[in-house]
């Protein structure tokens, strides 16, 4: 998804930036010691401006990452249960992404088909991309601004159903045994069952889950609502068109891997996400990543994706 480039990172613009002064320090750790007496009004901050960009302040080593954005939430989470194709590299670090490198990654809020969301994704950019590859940001409460009235009032009503069909070890897709992190089929049904997943096992050994989730969130912090969904992400609709019919020789699109309906399972009208896509295009910003720069976003009110990219990329997340 494509978005003007941010340039002078003014108040308003995404994302906030912070950098070096005589007050922060220039190194991770006096940033850190920063954050401890000033945790709060950055905190305050990055609730106004849904994203905050630390530059300057090198960067290198994954502990270092992992500490300071411990500084934005209670604790750091796993990637049990997500669907995007990820690695974990360090103790809570995880690549941003193993998707393809000429791939675009459509917008979208990090776990927003789970029954418990994310609220702060933490980036860390150790490599920037030769060409491309940024992380484009898109700000929820004007998206929602955007969307008309009746598209809202419908989607607040009957909310998002995300289906995941997940192969047995081999397939197309994450496998479950990938995705839940184990290979017990007893283990796995268990964390279903407490997280609130709807679930077939099918008869070939593969899994479907299902989740209903709310399309508008309220902020539980600054109590605003913004557009939290990924109806536009998970539904076939929201492949590139080559590999939509690619994959349908092979699946019926009800087995794709990601798919999307209504909460009550109402087939979603594609014309509809379209005006949600163009909602979100006309929000979305990006910028060049520097080596050594780390990007904070609050989950509920920025959205995120990848821009294609030519030679090494090397960024991670944590999520909290």
């Amino acid at each position: 998804m494509s978005g003007a480039a941010v340039t002078d990172f003014s108040v308003g613009t995404l994302p906030g930036l912070v950098t070096p002064s005589a007050t922060i320090g220039t190194t991770p750790a006096s940033l850190i010691r920063w954050m401890e007496s000033e945790g709060a009004a950055v905190t305050a901050r990055l609730h106004r401006e849904g994203a905050l960009l630390f530059r300057g302040f090198q960067f290198s080593e994954l502990a270092d990452f992992e500490h300071f954005t411990s500084q934005f939430t209670d604790t750091l989470t796993t990637y049990v249960g997500g669907a995007s194709q990820r690695t974990r590299v360090e103790g809570k670090v995880f690549t941003s992404t193993n998707t393809a490198a000429h791939f675009t990654i459509n917008q979208h809020h990090e776990g927003a088909y789970l029954p418990k969301m994310p609220r702060m994704i933490g980036f860390f950019c150790r490599v920037p991309a030769a060409k491309g590859g940024q992380t484009p940001l898109a700000d929820s409460r004007r998206v929602l601004a955007r969307l008309p009235a009746d598209l809202r009032t419908r989607f607040e009503q009957l909310g998002v159903r995300y289906i995941n069909n997940l192969p047995n070890r081999f397939g197309i897709g994450k496998s479950w045994q990938v995705q839940f992190q184990s290979e017990d089929r007893a283990t796995v049904e268990a964390l279903l069952l407490e997280e609130g997943y709807e679930f077939i096992w099918k008869p070939c050994g593969g899994l479907r889950t299902s989740t209903c989730c709310p399309a508008v969130r309220v902020h539980p912090v600054t109590g605003e609502r913004a557009w939290v969904a990924q109806a536009d992400h998970w539904h076939p609709s929201g492949l590139d068109p080559t590999t939509r019919a690619s994959m349908a020789k092979a699946l019926p699109e009800s087995e794709f891997p990601l798919n999307a309906t209504y909460g009550d399972g109402t087939p979603l009208d594609e014309r509809d996400l379209d005006v949600i896509r163009a909602a979100i295009r006309a929000e979305t910003v990006q910028f060049d990543w520097h080596a050594g720069d780390v990007l904070i976003c609050d989950n509920f009110l920025v959205s995120h994706g990848r821009q294609p990219n030519v030679g090494e990329r090397k960024v991670f997340v944590t999520l909290g």
